[in-house]
């Protein structure tokens, strides 16, 4: 593992395990993963073209909402009442969490514009695989470090389904990105070092809001 990608790991292990020694935060915790997971599965859907939409993006969209689901009824483990939406009181960060696909796909979108020359329904596809895999490389390594603190602290919550599928997901990415862009590892690196920025700012966020509830 990258230095890099090691740090990410062990700041979000930390991050887990000090919100999942109390319920309220777990909760929050679980709550803005949902929200971040249901705003990427709007996101595929409303990128879709009306008649040229393959099974492998239904698939996409399915499953990431499926997540959002998955994790609100986890939730229900830990608290039997609040959290049925995704008021900004009920998730961390909120306006952060929500935006954080749309501006790596605002800066993946103009990446592609001006070094490759990519416009309208060929941008489109090529930015949407890109997101998902630098999106995807990262849910692999925040869900694993979430599931390590969970089994550590044998707690009832548990998301090693939506890891595993995460992990079929990146998958994917590497086989369409390797069919549709020249030099994808390329590309697909500098993604995920745009996404590393916006995931390090993110988390100043979260960590903020965190210490704001506990003062």
């Amino acid at each position: 593992m990258q230095s890099s990608e090691h740090a990410l790991s062990e700041r979000f292990g930390q991050l887990t395990h000090s919100m999942i020694q109390d319920d309220h935060l777990h909760c929050l915790w679980l709550n803005t993963l949902s929200l971040m997971e249901n705003t990427g599965a709007r996101k595929i859907s409303a990128g879709e073209d009306p008649l040229k939409v393959d099974e492998g993006v239904l698939k996409h969209a399915f499953e990431e909402h499926r997540h959002a689901y998955a994790l609100k009824r986890q939730i229900r483990k830990l608290s039997k009442q609040g959290f049925e939406d995704y008021k900004p009181d009920s998730v961390l960060a909120p306006l952060d969490s929500y935006r954080y696909l749309q501006r790596l796909d605002m800066r993946i979108s103009r990446y592609l514009r001006e070094t490759l020359g990519l416009a309208g329904r060929e941008l489109k596809y090529a930015a949407y695989l890109l997101v998902t895999y630098a999106i995807e490389v990262k849910a692999d390594l925040v869900y694993s470090a979430y599931q390590d603190q969970l089994r550590a602290a044998n707690s009832p919550v548990s998301v090693r389904a939506i890891l595993a599928e995460e992990e079929q997901h990146l998958a994917e990415m590497h086989r369409q990105l390797a069919a549709t862009l020249p030099d994808w590892r390329e590309h697909g690196a500098w993604a995920c070092a745009e996404e590393n920025k916006l995931c390090k700012l993110w988390l100043d966020k979260v960590e903020l809001a965190l210490s704001q509830i506990a003062a």
